[in-house]
């Protein structure tokens, strides 16, 4: 597929991630033409430095992985690392609250409003949402792209990596089906292979987070995310 490579945000979150582990994500990001690398927000301003006159782009985290924070303290981040230099943000909804909405059968107010806060603390930059698709039913996934579309937010994003499970095909056709052409769609989490990747993009995803070094006829050692 011509420029799969450009749909791969290369992801590092781990809590134990060392400088030298951020700068080989960024060697290879570049070695293969990668869309952006995924970091925490202590490594924007070193990724940065590395990526300084090249094209892939620095992508990071907000209220991660569980979402639970205040929207005052995901705003005071999301400025933050829009000073720092980020390119894009991952945000992660709150899914307490929109899982008590949901069962409340409540349009969920909370969750709108705190998304448009932080998509304007971004400052015109992309803004992806985190539901962890994990943790909610076919429902509740719908549920939740009905709120996104109600925002200003450009991505749909199924996963943390954090949770009990990544992304599915099932899901992205379930939020494909929801979100149409109106937001787009991050997978995350268990794509294991080139291969799997191309089915993820066929099913409607338009980009894709993995540590993994997806790459045609390449054989890759690394596992999680």
């Amino acid at each position: 597929m011509k420029n799969f490579s450009k749909y791969i945000d290369y992801t590092l979150l781990t809590s134990t991630a060392s400088m030298e582990e951020i700068k080989k994500l960024c060697e290879d990001a570049i070695k293969y033409n990668f869309f952006s690398v995924c970091i925490n927000p202590y490594y924007i301003g070193y990724a940065k430095e590395l990526l300084e006159n090249t094209n892939v782009k620095v992508c990071t985290v907000i209220g991660f992985p569980l979402g639970q924070n205040t929207t005052k303290s995901k705003v005071n981040e999301t400025k933050n690392a829009i000073k720092e230099g980020t390119d894009e943000i991952d945000m992660v909804i709150n899914i307490s609250r929109l899982k008590q909405d949901f069962a409340n059968k409540e349009e969920s107010i909370y969750c709108i409003n705190e998304i448009d806060k932080i998509k304007k603390a971004c400052k015109g930059k992309v803004l992806k949402v985190i539901i962890e698709t994990c943790y909610l039913s076919k429902e509740e996934i719908e549920y939740a792209c009905q709120t996104i579309l109600k925002t200003n937010a450009d991505f749909v994003k199924t996963s943390t990596g954090f949770g009990t499970s990544g992304a599915s095909l099932e899901n992205i056709k379930i939020i494909k089906s929801v979100v149409g052409d109106k937001k787009m769609i991050k997978a995350a989490g268990g794509v294991k292979s080139y291969e799997d990747g191309l089915k993820y993009i066929d099913a409607g995803a338009n980009r894709i987070g993995t540590s993994r070094l997806l790459v045609k006829g390449l054989k890759d050692n690394k596992s999680g995310y």
